[in-house]
């Protein structure tokens, strides 16, 4: 296996990693939050901030790590235009993704002190819970547009 083939699995694999534990967080906050328990929300929220953390952060730096090595060993120009709308894309994802780390965090800690109270999540859960749904259909949708244009390369 040659060094840019090691690089460019590396670099897919990243995207699968994102694309993967983004859908898996999504999934699982969203039926804890279907739920309506405190207890089971502030349990599936600690796991999602610990799997954000390790996973999606790893591979959010792996990214463009493998992204500038593989432009490096094929000599490709920054200015190609699905480059630059890639990396675009990717800044773009970041401004959702990262409010919505806060989010998850604040969410687990006001499930957590609903269950130590054995009280009702308070609006401020609800009002954060829309919040971060909203966010992540542009944030989701900008990486499944990187993934195209890594494949196709259409311009």
């Amino acid at each position: 296996m040659t060094l840019y083939l090691l690089i460019k699995y590396l670099h897919v694999l990243g995207a699968i990693v994102i694309l993967g534990t983004g859908t898996g967080i999504a999934f699982f906050m969203l039926m804890a939050h279907r739920t309506n328990d405190a207890e089971f929300i502030a349990r599936t929220a600690s796991v999602v901030v610990i799997a954000d953390a390790i996973f999606t952060l790893s591979a959010v730096i792996l990214q463009p790590v493998t992204g500038g090595l593989l432009m490096m060993l094929s000599a490709m120009p920054i200015t190609e235009r699905w480059l630059l709308a890639s990396l675009g894309l990717y800044v773009f994802a970041g401004l959702f993704w990262v409010p919505v780390i806060f989010m998850q965090i604040e969410m687990r800690d006001l499930a957590r002190k609903a269950a130590e109270q054995r009280g009702a999540l308070p609006e401020r859960y609800f009002v954060l819970y829309r919040h971060w749904f909203a966010f992540g259909f542009p944030g989701f949708g900008a990486t499944m547009l990187i993934l195209w244009l890594m494949i196709a390369k259409p311009f």
